[in-house]
């Protein structure tokens, strides 16, 4: 597993790096790259070492040592070569390097910032203040820690478990309501573990986010394999398909905005979308809000 609680074992950070690296060659082809197919049975899916080495400008041996998680003293030339080279995007780029400072950092206390459990009260009245729209504010490890009246009936499934604070990775992939509530459970549930992904590497001491982790792994294999593919993601901006228990589908505008006083909290806004056909399902939304 990739979470790891208190000193970080210098093993399991190199597995880490070389679980991420085999994962992203194996996604890519010779002719994806521009490189030419020699033909011949190839013994592993996508690109072989040599072809890595080859697009990053480095030694196949030098290669090697990185993906086996032996990257003391690698420079970010390097990693920016070897990025490009495996066709990074912006996060994983950021998931590399992080992984790489955790794998070079020396042993540190637990990590805690992205598990934070306190909302200023000024926060609050920022969440009370958006009327037009559904907001809430988490943590890195997906807890919802504050809402306001709309979130509040739009997760109330999500929010009524009886747990304190609520996680949504928890609703996700624990509880069965969840697929008919995110009419594209798929795509939630891969941002899901892609931020925890993102999250664990940040910071890799983290006692809580490690029994997060751990417990999902062992209660669903749904999340277990997702983990294992190593995909990294960042929850920014687009549309969340829902269907509400009480008044049908909802299309709706998300933007997660990361607030810079408070390291590990974002606030997630929900509005309905120009070309939403739920027009009229967002307004019952809101008459129930104001109802609670």
């Amino acid at each position: 597993m990739a979470a790891y609680a208190g000193e970080v074992p210098a093993d399991t950070v190199r597995e880490d790096i070389r679980n991420f690296l085999t994962s992203r060659r194996a996604s890519l082809t010779p002719e994806e790259t521009g490189l030419p197919d020699i033909g011949g049975r190839r013994r592993v899916s996508g690109l072989r070492r040599s072809e890595v080495a080859q697009l990053a400008a480095i030694s196949v041996e030098y290669y090697t040592r990185l993906e086996r998680g032996n990257v003391h003293g690698v420079s970010a030339d390097i990693l920016d070569s070897l990025a490009a080279a495996l066709r990074l995007d912006e996060v994983e780029r950021a998931h590399l390097t992080a992984l790489v400072r955790a794998a070079n950092a020396p042993r540190r206390a637990t990590d805690r910032d992205g598990g934070a459990s306190h909302v200023r009260p000024s926060l609050q009245q920022v969440l009370d203040a958006m009327t037009g729209a559904a907001a809430f504010v988490r943590n890195a490890h997906l807890d919802v820690l504050a809402t306001n009246r709309l979130a509040r009936a739009l997760y109330r499934e999500a929010l009524d478990t009886g747990e304190q604070p609520p996680n949504l990775a928890r609703f996700v992939f624990r509880d069965p309501r969840a697929r008919r509530f995110y009419r594209d459970w798929e795509g939630i549930a891969h941002d899901a573990v892609g931020s925890l992904r993102v999250e664990a590497a940040r910071t890799p001491t983290n006692a809580d986010l490690a029994d997060l982790i751990d417990e999902l792994a062992t209660h669903s294999a749904e999340f277990a394999g997702r983990w294992d593919a190593h995909d990294v993601e960042y929850y920014r901006s687009g549309r969340q398909l829902f269907h509400h228990p009480d008044v049908g589908d909802l299309d709706l505008d998300y933007d997660a905005l990361e607030i810079p006083a408070d390291p590990g909290l974002t606030i997630v806004t929900y509005t309905l979308a120009l070309s939403a056909p739920h027009a009229a399902a967002f307004t019952r939304l809101q008459e129930s809000a104001e109802l609670r």
